[in-house]
C-alpha cells in the first residue's frame, strides 16, 4: 500500500520502493520533493479507509444479473402480467439484497 500512497501523493514522480518499508524509498525524482514518512503513513491510512468504506459495494459486485438479463426479466414479468413479488426480475434481485444485506 505504501506504493500506491507514494503515486497518490506524488503523481508521475519517479521512485523505487526496495521492499514494503518506507525505508526502502529511493527517490529519483529532481522535481517532485520525496514525501516525510509521516505524509506516508497518512496516506496509507486515507487509502485504507477509502478502501474499507467500499467494502460492501464490493461484496455486491457482479452479484446481480447483467443489466440485459435484468431488463428482459422485467420486460418477461410486465409482459405475463407477473410484476410481483413472483416473478424472475424481483427474485433475482432480492436474492442478492438478502445474501449481502446493508449494514
Amino acid at each position: 500500500m505504501i506504493d500506491k500512497a507514494i503515486a497518490s501523493l506524488r503523481p508521475g514522480a519517479s521512485w523505487i520502493l526496495e521492499g514494503w518499508e518506507y525505508s526502502g524509498l529511493k527517490w529519483h525524482d529532481t522535481v517532485q520533493t520525496k514525501p516525510t514518512e509521516s505524509e506516508v503513513a497518512a496516506e496509507v491510512a486515507r487509502l485504507q479507509a477509502d478502501y474499507d468504506t467500499k467494502e460492501y459495494q464490493r461484496l455486491r459486485e457482479n452479484k446481480y444479473p447483467n443489466i440485459k438479463a435484468q431488463l428482459d426479466m422485467l420486460w418477461h414479468a410486465i409482459d405475463n402480467g407477473t410484476l410481483n413479488k413472483t416473478s424472475d426480475f424481483y427474485t433475482a434481485i432480492k436474492a442478492v439484497k438478502d445474501a449481502h444485506p446493508k449494514e
